[in-house]
């Protein structure tokens, strides 16, 4: 998980740096597009040739809304300062909550809705609605919505396919997809440029089969706060790279969301656990 959390740390600076002269669209693009070149290995080596679904309808909004998840948390790391931005993505877990219980029927108790509710205090705190707002905050909140979004259709889609067949056909939807809005706005990039393009295809890919493995070998509650590390990782870099600085307000907004999502993880661990050795869930203390 910190090897996870270190890759998409510097997939953001990479995007960061891309920014300077390529459109957001196009870093998207070529972001799918390395990231496929990269998978491609680990799809091959089993040996069983390029995996098959039924279920292409359901892959096709799975990705437009990733897409749509992955334009605006760019355009948020390129455009905000990299703690504000970073400090706003953290609330997808909390739409994650949110949507899980109206779209699919999950059971959530009052203290989880308690962990959401301060989630989205510390969500205002960052904001700042009529002082330090800004409409870019909108962009990465909206990121974290659509990121939210994915994340249940993910979960619908593996109860029909493995998580490999899942991966890959987002990534090969992925790549005609965001090819479209790029060619819009499509500038040839520098020597430079490439390499940073390049980077953020690496780094994400290498990020999300790590945290794959991840949540294979140790359990949510265990390995959540780990991810938070992302957030003092990119601080300390968006001020000696950028020289930004980081208000009070946005420290102590971003403790009240990660807090939130570290006692949401934990519950939710704590519920599986009941149901897996087959103690009732009815029998959770009230208040769960």
């Amino acid at each position: 998980m910190l090897g996870s959390t270190l890759s998409f740390a510097m997939m953001a600076l990479a995007i960061r740096y891309a920014t300077a002269t390529v459109p957001t669209t196009e870093i998207a693009f070529f972001r799918n597009l390395f990231g496929l070149i990269v998978l491609m290995p680990f799809i091959l080596r089993r040996g069983t040739g390029l995996p098959r679904t039924r279920h292409v309808g359901l892959y096709l909004a799975r990705t437009a809304i990733g897409l749509a998840a992955m334009l605006c948390g760019f355009w948020a790391v390129g455009h905000l300062p990299l703690a504000q931005a970073i400090s706003l993505s953290y609330a997808t877990p909390l739409f994650v909550t949110i949507g899980a219980a109206l779209w699919l029927g999950e059971r959530v108790r009052i203290r989880r809705w308690a962990a959401v509710a301060a989630g989205f205090v510390g969500v205002l705190v960052i904001l700042r609605p009529g002082t330090g707002f800004t409409p870019g905050m909108v962009v990465a909140l909206l990121g974290a919505l659509f990121a939210a979004l994915v994340a249940i259709q993910i979960k619908q889609l593996s109860r029909f396919d493995p998580a490999d067949t899942v991966v890959f056909y987002t990534y090969v939807f992925w790549v005609p997809m965001s090819l479209v809005p790029a060619l819009l706005q499509w500038v040839w990039p520098s020597p430079t440029a490439w390499l940073w393009l390049a980077a953020t295809g690496v780094m994400g890919t290498f990020g999300q089969l790590l945290w794959t493995r991840a949540l294979a070998l140790g359990e949510v509650s265990a390995l959540q706060p780990i991810s938070f590390v992302q957030l003092p990782v990119l601080v300390g870099f968006g001020w000696w790279l950028f020289g930004e600085t980081v208000d009070i307000w946005t420290l102590a907004g971003a403790a009240i969301v990660l807090g939130a999502n570290g006692y949401i993880a934990h519950r939710e661990t704590m519920l599986q656990r009941r149901a897996a050795t087959g103690s009732p869930v009815e029998a959770a203390k009230p208040g769960e």
